[in-house]
């Protein structure tokens, strides 16, 4: 065969191949940085979730006639990792955009390194406003996650709610136990700024995510103090560990609080589980009254076989589909155009929100502002607060350990 036919039988296989796959897949992919802490329910389910988007925008064609890249990079909730995990992500990956995130304490180790590289970056973790504060100025930043003082200032509002709703709920002495890193710290101070008109003792505790896990001798301390509500703040690992011990010293509060970022999958299933108390920005119940919060649930169910147990898992995917809807709104990549698009990005997501992107008290570009209160009941997480979400009336008070 002559070279020149066979050259140009090359170009018509190579051309039919490229049909075959769309443009799309043979374009230069959109590369999207993501760091999360895969050892923790949280991190693993949210990865999983920005999988299932990345996949529906591919099949949909892709963005800007490109297919999108998910990368994926563990911090294993330590600083340092975090850190080089986005380096890594700008030098060796060549990122076009950062996602991602979780612990507060993980961000504040990010940041320096966000600052250097300046790339558009979409985060749904860290409340903590030290990192709030850090980010000063970084109108490339774009952060959906509720900051601490946001999140205190809907549990107030969601509590108040609830009081006068149902008066036969009493909330006038309050103890916190929050685990010692910036997340429960930070926590701690928000509530006692923004409940003020409340009794709030607190007590600090060494979180078994990182090692710790004997919560006894504060558990005790409550117990003395005969709080109307205790909340504890902490991680997914704290969760049945607390119950257990609670349960071993007799300790039954009026209302039974708890506050980490993702519990775990089989906590509902366990007997410790009825009556508690959460916060957080998505449950499976919302399905019910929402429809993309259902098919986000169906999809991710058939994807992965495993029910999406943690809010950070909807933040996931929410996270990579406001913004592909801001770079198709952009229609490039360019750093100015992109920030501009998102700011005007309004996107119906699986929370049962719209999110927009406004200033918040440091920050240019914040989205959520609000948690919501939802109650474990018969192995179900049920939506308590907003009233306009609700799926169940709440139970009061906690049912005692030898009613169960």
């Amino acid at each position: 065969m002559k070279k020149g036919a066979f050259i140009t039988i090359l170009a018509a296989v190579l051309a039919l191949v490229l049909w075959s796959v769309g443009p799309a897949a043979a374009a230069e992919p959109i590369k999207l940085g993501a760091v999360l802490p895969l050892g923790d329910i949280t991190g693993d389910q949210a990865s999983k979730a920005m999988k299932l988007a990345v996949k529906e925008i591919n099949q949909a064609g892709g963005l800007l006639g490109r297919p999108v890249e998910l990368i994926v990079v563990d911090d294993e909730m330590k600083p340092e990792k975090g850190a080089a995990a986005l380096e890594k992500l700008a030098t060796v990956d060549k990122a076009d955009v950062f996602i991602g995130g979780m612990a507060s304490g993980v961000h504040m180790g990010q940041i320096p390194i966000l600052k250097k590289y300046q790339k558009v970056t979409v985060w749904i973790g860290a409340a903590s406003s030290k990192c709030e504060e850090a980010l000063e100025g970084a109108d490339w930043y774009f952060h959906l996650h509720p900051w601490d003082y946001q999140q205190g200032a809907s549990y107030l509002e969601g509590w108040t709610a609830i009081n006068q709703k149902y008066p036969q709920i009493k909330m006038d002495k309050w103890f916190m136990a929050y685990e010692e890193g910036a997340f429960g710290t930070a926590s701690f101070k928000g509530q006692q700024a923004l409940f003020k008109d409340y009794v709030t003792e607190g007590e600090s505790f060494k979180s078994a995510a990182v090692g710790g896990g004997d919560y006894r001798p504060l558990l005790r301390h409550a117990k003395e103090a005969k709080p109307d509500v205790f909340i504890w703040v902490g991680y997914g690992a704290d969760a049945l560990p607390i119950m257990e011990q609670a349960k071993e010293i007799g300790f039954a509060p009026p209302i039974f609080l708890g506050s980490p970022p993702g519990w775990p999958p089989d906590f509902g299933k366990s007997p410790l589980a009825e009556g508690v108390y959460a916060y957080g920005m998505w449950a499976p119940s919302i399905k019910e009254v929402s429809p993309v919060s259902k098919h986000f649930w169906d999809a991710y169910l058939k994807e992965f076989n495993e029910e999406p147990v943690t809010y950070f898992c909807a933040l996931g995917y929410i996270n990579v589909m406001f913004l592909a809807e801001g770079i198709k709104k952009a229609g490039t990549l360019d750093a100015a155009a992109l920030v501009k698009a998102l700011e005007q990005t309004e996107y119906v997501s699986p929370v049962g929100e719209t999110l927009k992107i406004a200033p918040s008290k440091v920050i240019k570009h914040q989205g959520f502002t609000k948690q919501k209160i939802l109650q474990w009941q018969k192995g179900a997480q049920q939506v308590i607060w907003p009233f306009e979400f609700a799926t169940a009336e709440p139970m009061y008070p906690f049912p005692a350990w030898d009613k169960r």
